[in-house]
C-alpha cells in the first residue's frame, strides 16, 4: 500500500482477520496533537491485548483494549508500545518535534488529546480513555525517561513494558513471602515477560528455585541464557519434585500445561498466577483443577499499589535501577529485528499471532 498514513484494522470477534487501511488526516481539535509513530514493538504481549480486546471487566468497568484507539462498533486498533514524534500540535505545552514514549495504535500516525502537559510529558484525556489505568494513558518525554540511554533505544518498546510486568510479579512474590514455596515454575519461559520475571527473581539472594517451563526444542538455548536455575520441557513436568511446595506463573494461558502442573503438585501448589494468553488458541481446560484457584495478575494495578506504597519518585527510581541492570544483559538475550512499512507491520502481526515468531528476536516496526 502506498498511502502516506496507514493503520491496521482487526476484527474484534476474530483476531485472525486484519487488514491494512489508508488513513485520511482530519483537522485537529483544540487540545489535540498528531504524532508520527517512529517505532513500536510487536510481541506476544500484543496478542494478549487482542485476546482481551473485548470488554471483560479487566479494568474494573466494561472496557477492553480495543477501546483505547477505536470507538465501539469500529474495527479494533491494537495497542502497541513505542516512540513517536509530534508532527502537528493544537495543544498548549506540546510542540512539533517533541518526542514521547508510550502507548500507540498499530498505525503510522495517531491523534491524541493532551491533558496535564508538563516537562515530563502528558496524559491522554480522550473521553473513552479517561477511566482506564493511568499507566496506559501517560506519555513520557524521552528526555524525562528514567533509566533511558540512547544505546538502549530499540530495546525500550521490546522489553520495557514486559520487563516492568515481570519485575512487578517478582515484587509481589517477595511481598507475599513467596507464598511459602520452594520452587517457582514459569510457563512460556522464553517469553520476554517471563525472562523479566526470571531476571528480577535472580537478583535476590534468598529466594525459591526458579524453573523455566518451555517446549523441548527451546530447552538448551534457554538454559544457556542463565536466567533460570533450571529449564524443563513441558513433557518433563512430571519429573519435578511434587513434595516441594510450588507456585506456577502462567504466561501462556495453555490449558494443557496448567492442568499438568496442577495435577502433578495438587495441594502442594500454593499459588497459580495467570499473566497472559499468548497461546490464544489453546483450549483453556481449567474446570475441576486440583490445587489453588487461579488468580489473575494485572500489572497496572500492582503499579498503582506500589506508587501508593512508595511514592511515584521512589517507584520510578526502583524501576530505573532494575531496568539498567537488565539492559546490561538484554543484548545477549534477544537481537533486534527491524521491519519497515505497513505491509511489514501486518506481516509481523500475523507472524506473532501464528506463534512462529522467534523468541530470541525483538521485532521493531518502523512505520
Amino acid at each position: 500500500m502506498s498511502a502516506k498514513s496507514w493503520a491496521i484494522d482487526i476484527d474484534r470477534d476474530d483476531i485472525t482477520q486484519a487488514e491494512l487501511v489508508a488513513e485520511a488526516g482530519t483537522p485537529l481539535a483544540p487540545g489535540q496533537i498528531r504524532v508520527h509513530i517512529d517505532c513500536y514493538a510487536m510481541t506476544a504481549n500484543n496478542i494478549t491485548y487482542a485476546v482481551f480486546g473485548k470488554p471483560s471487566g479487566l479494568f474494573g468497568n466494561d472496557q477492553g483494549y480495543w477501546d483505547f484507539f477505536a470507538e465501539r462498533g469500529e474495527p479494533g486498533r491494537l495497542p502497541v508500545w513505542g516512540f513517536a514524534t509530534v508532527t502537528e500540535s493544537a495543544a498548549e505545552g506540546i510542540a512539533a518535534g517533541d518526542r514521547f514514549y508510550g502507548y500507540y495504535p498499530m498505525a503510522s500516525d495517531a491523534v491524541l488529546t493532551v491533558g496535564k502537559a508538563g516537562p515530563g510529558g502528558f496524559t491522554d484525556v480522550t473521553p473513552r480513555r479517561t477511566t482506564l489505568p493511568p499507566i496506559y494513558n501517560n506519555y513520557q518525554r524521552i528526555e524525562a525517561l528514567e533509566g533511558y540511554r540512547a544505546a538502549d533505544h530499540d530495546y525500550w518498546p521490546v522489553f520495557r513494558p514486559l520487563f516492568l510486568t515481570g519485575w512487578l510479579i517478582a515484587d509481589q512474590f517477595e511481598d507475599e513471602g513467596d507464598y511459602g514455596v520452594q520452587q517457582i515454575l514459569i510457563a512460556s519461559a522464553s517469553s520476554k515477560t517471563a525472562i523479566g520475571l526470571g531476571f528480577a527473581l535472580g537478583q535476590r539472594t534468598d529466594r525459591p528455585e526458579t524453573i523455566g517451563l518451555t517446549s523441548a526444542a527451546n530447552v538448551d538455548a534457554l538454559a544457556a541464557q542463565g536466567i533460570y536455575d533450571r529449564v524443563v520441557s513441558y513433557d518433563q513436568i512430571m519429573t519435578l519434585n511434587a513434595a516441594a511446595p510450588a507456585a506456577l506463573v502462567d504466561m501462556a494461558g495453555n490449558g494443557a500445561v496448567t492442568r499438568s502442573v496442577h495435577s502433578h503438585f495438587g495441594s502442594q501448589l500454593q499459588a497459580s498466577i495467570v499473566v497472559g494468553k499468548s497461546h490464544w488458541d489453546a483450549q483453556a481446560d481449567v474446570e475441576g483443577l486440583p490445587g489453588p484457584d487461579r488468580q489473575g495478575f494485572f500489572a497496572p494495578g500492582r503499579s498503582q499499589k506500589r506508587i501508593a506504597d512508595w511514592g511515584g519518585a521512589a517507584f520510578g527510581q526502583k524501576i530505573a535501577e532494575a531496568w539498567l541492570a537488565f539492559m546490561d544483559v538484554a543484548p545477549r538475550l534477544a537481537s533486534i529485528d527491524k521491519r519497515s512499512g505497513g505491509e511489514a507491520a501486518l506481516a509481523a502481526y500475523k507472524e506473532m499471532l501464528s506463534g512462529m515468531a522467534d523468541p530470541k528476536t525483538g521485532i521493531v516496526v518502523i512505520p
